[in-house]
């Protein structure tokens, strides 16, 4: 049974982006490499909204996380992890474990960080030389208002690391308007491809940082990758494949426009939450920061959400995202960013519908 994949991740491929993945391979220190990388650097500069560098690597959006907290700061380093779910949580936990003096401001379950919070949290924490902020929080459907935090992180001074695994692609982030030092995605999110490539861009003080940074690294240095993209190549063995995919699925990007795949993902989110409610089910984020790439719901109390999950993969050939730490069993995640239409929601939610009915019936 071919699967409606809706996942907040990996995400469905267009049939160009699969098949461009047949090809051979190809000297990944030869100029069809290089032409290549420079035009899927050229491209995600565009969708980043910024003429800041913009390395890849191979990797995960976790990876990448690794690598701007290793970038830009020093053992004992204070920093300001802003975290309002899981990936919050972890984005504080790799700066655990490198050392640095991390404090937390920690919003419950489903609501976005307000501006005034986040300014009394830096007011509390005068000393920190940079914060950490989840753009787009995947395991509870939550967008933080970007645009408001970071002119009251940069207002001070401090270096801004944003996840933005979830976000660049589907949605505006505007890398260069808002001075963000280094954003964070991933290639299995909205950018239609397979899952395997982190993308960071990098400001210049951002550079600044990282010529100053003490915290240890060799795959993830920013300075080794620069070089050797400067020279038409990576300064690892490529994932060659994969480039071969994410070239095809910008491009595709690129010809849909910008602000229309924004358009897109908006109008789907705005279908996706109405008919959750249709449905009779609740949204689990506060909806005024409700995320225009995955939609987390309540599961009604009288429905397993594990059996609802599962009776939806096999019976209807649609998989949904579960409940992450303390929302397993209490939450069902849609995602609906890349590759995705109407037509995918409407068959999600008809199925959903159904196999909330056939739970019930069980139950009864």
């Amino acid at each position: 049974m071919k699967q409606n994949l809706r996942l907040p991740g990996p995400t469905p491929l267009p049939p160009e982006v699969q098949h461009a993945m047949d090809r051979d391979m190809i000297d990944h220190r030869g100029p069809e490499f290089s032409e290549m990388l420079l035009r899927c650097t050229v491209l995600l500069k565009k969708f980043y909204r910024t003429e800041n560098d913009v390395l890849i690597y191979p990797g995960t959006g976790t990876g990448g996380l690794e690598a701007a907290i290793a970038n830009s700061f020093s053992p004992d380093s204070a920093v300001l992890a802003v975290t309002v779910g899981v990936f919050g949580d972890r984005f504080a936990r790799i700066a655990d474990s490198f050392g640095l003096d991390v404090r937390r401001l920690s919003l419950p379950r489903g609501r976005a960080v307000e501006p005034e919070q986040l300014r009394h949290a830096l007011d509390d924490n005068s000393d920190v030389v940079g914060v950490m902020l989840t753009h787009n929080e995947t395991s509870t459907g939550v967008t933080n208002p970007l645009a408001e935090l970071a002119p009251i992180v940069k207002e001070r001074g401090l270096l801004l690391l944003v996840d933005g695994v979830s976000s660049v692609g589907a949605m505006p982030v505007e890398t260069d308007a808002l001075d963000l030092d280094i954003v964070v995605s991933g290639s299995q999110k909205a950018w239609m491809s397979p899952p395997g490539l982190v993308m960071l861009s990098v400001s210049p003080r951002a550079w600044e940082a990282a010529g100053n940074a003490r915290l240890p690294r060799y795959y993830w240095d920013f300075k080794i990758a620069k070089t050797a993209l400067e020279k038409g190549y990576t300064h690892y063995t490529p994932a060659v494949s994969l480039f071969y995919a994410l070239d095809v699925a910008l491009q595709l990007m690129d010809d849909e426009g910008m602000e229309n795949i924004w358009a897109r993902h908006h109008k789907l989110a705005d279908y996706t939450r109405r008919s959750v409610r249709e449905a009779g089910l609740d949204l689990f984020a506060d909806e005024r920061y409700a995320s225009d790439s995955v939609t987390a719901l309540k599961t009604p109390d009288d429905v397993d959400a594990s059996r609802l999950r599962e009776r939806l993969r096999d019976e209807f050939g649609v998989t949904l995202g579960d409940g992450q730490a303390e929302m397993a069993g209490r939450v069902l995640r849609i995602g609906h960013m890349g590759y995705v239409h109407e037509n995918d929601l409407h068959e999600t939610f008809d199925a959903l519908r159904q196999a909330l009915g056939a739970e019930r019936e069980v139950r009864v």
